[in-house]
């Protein structure tokens, strides 16, 4: 392992080969870069793993892995099962998901000071150059620097009251160990409907303020509406109102809320969780101090090598913001490792991106949405099938669900969506078929074992393929 140089009373200084700011996913790439000889210097000033293993994905589907046992015994009776639910304890369940990362986490942090060629700076890390980062009172400069330094929550300062108020953004509300008796969530998005569907579980009230017509806006609007349907049997939701003006009186925080026509609504509770998306933290980075180009929000801008403007300069990661994904991040690692570390010339390729939404039931989807096809003019059929009309949805009593899928005339597979059990499980066959060109055909086509829940996704390809040109 390298050793910073150190000067009493100046800046030290050191040259390197290689300078990572993020240990998130970017710790792949330093550790490739210091097995392949190169000198190299991980700037974090957090725990490794970034927001997915510490405050994001990681710790929420572990508590929401919690929050399904809860319901599967609240739903026992349904199934002539009778049992009861004596209790949570939510402070174990919170101990134990943290505990468990935190660990990982510090066994990331042993596992880099002891690989060799490489030097783990936990710090903040500021760019003074295009090549230059001060951290922990030494200068690093390299030829080759990775810009991985992840995004946080976005809270906008815009709406009136809300930096008076005592609110959680996820990474609070993911160690809270003590639920709320009613929590309002400002935003419906995925880190919403999420934490909405953790809480609930618990015994919390839950409201959703969304300023679109749906939760989950992003999703395919059919997807979307049968989620929003789904969501309002548990909680409070109010889509079409954007929330002007935050207060807090005697433990009750107030959000009040305004429609597109005027219409005025007041939403209460003793807890606020602000679910409004997430922010690059270019603006903590010293960014400004080089020639490096942002897009209009603040995200970094690369080629399809995931090199920046300045050349030897790469960025992946949520502070690329074109996929905010873990998984979308793991690729990146690979195609930025083989260009930084291995000087090659490899280009990324996102088709077949899918995403997940986590809560139950689940989201899921890949490739276009019908409402992108028709604002670009793309002629497409529509296969659909409901979750109820399979032999495992009566088994398991499932009685919403829906599965779309889109198509060329031709046969191309545009895209495919789904609202309804283990969604982020069926969506890879869909995966498959867009990455790897397979048509609607191909997959109506293959035989699926009876009565497994993918049965559901080979109705939707045959609708499809029945409505071909």
């Amino acid at each position: 392992m390298s050793q910073t140089d150190s000067a009493a009373g100046d800046t030290a200084h050191k040259t390197v080969d290689v300078l990572v700011l993020g240990g998130g996913t970017g710790n792949k790439v330093a550790s490739a870069a210091a097995a392949a000889g190169l000198e190299t210097v991980l700037v974090e000033k957090g725990p490794l793993g970034g927001t997915c293993l510490n405050r994001g994905c990681n710790p929420s589907k572990m508590l929401i892995a919690h929050a399904n046992r809860v319901n599967a015994v609240a739903d026992a009776d349904r199934f002539h099962v009778d049992v009861t639910l004596d209790g949570v304890d939510v402070p174990a369940i919170v101990e134990e998901v943290h505990g468990t990362l935190g660990d990982i986490a510090d066994g990331m942090a042993e596992s880099k000071r002891n690989e060799e060629n490489l030097t783990l700076v936990n710090a903040e890390g500021q760019f003074i150059d295009d090549r230059t980062l001060r951290a922990d009172g030494t200068e690093y400069t390299a030829e080759k620097v990775l810009v991985a330094a992840g995004t946080r929550p976005l809270v906008i300062d815009a709406i009136d009251g809300l930096t008076d108020v005592d609110y959680l953004t996820s990474s609070e509300a993911l160690r809270l160990s003590e639920p709320p008796e009613r929590l309002v969530v400002m935003g419906g998005g995925y880190i919403a409907a999420e934490l909405g569907y953790y809480f609930d579980a618990l015994g919390t009230e839950v409201a959703l303020i969304e300023m679109e017509d749906s939760l989950l806006p992003r999703e395919d609007d059919e997807v979307a509406e049968r989620f929003t349907d789904i969501a309002r049997r548990r909680h409070d939701v109010f889509t079409g109102y954007r929330v002007t003006s935050v207060s807090e009186a005697d433990g009750t925080i107030t959000a009040t809320a305004e429609s597109a026509d005027g219409d005025t609504i007041e939403v209460s509770g003793d807890e606020l969780l602000v679910a409004l998306g997430r922010r690059p933290n270019t603006d903590r980075i010293g960014i400004e101090n080089t020639d490096i180009a942002l897009d209009d929000r603040g995200f970094v801008e690369t080629d399809d090598r995931l090199e920046t403007n300045v050349d030897g300069v790469y960025a992946i990661g949520d502070i690329i913001g074109d996929h905010p994904f873990k998984h979308a991040a793991d690729y990146e690692v690979e195609v930025v490792t083989e260009n930084l570390v291995d000087g090659a010339d490899r280009t990324v390729d996102y088709s077949g991106m899918s995403h997940a939404v986590f809560t139950e039931p689940q989201v899921a989807g890949v490739g276009r949405t019908e409402g992108q096809l028709q604002e670009n003019g793309v002629e497409y059929v529509v296969g659909r099938a409901e979750y109820a009309d399979a032999a495992m949805s009566r088994a398991l009593k499932i009685d919403d669900g829906l599965v779309k899928v889109l198509a060329s005339p031709d046969g191309e597979l545009l895209g495919c969506h789904l609202v309804g059990h283990e969604a982020s499980m069926l969506v890879h066959e869909a995966t498959l078929a867009v990455r790897h060109g397979l048509s609607v055909e191909d997959v109506a086509d293959t035989i699926h074992v009876h009565p497994s829940m993918n049965k559901v996704l080979e109705s939707a390809f045959r609708d499809a393929a029945s409505k071909l040109a």
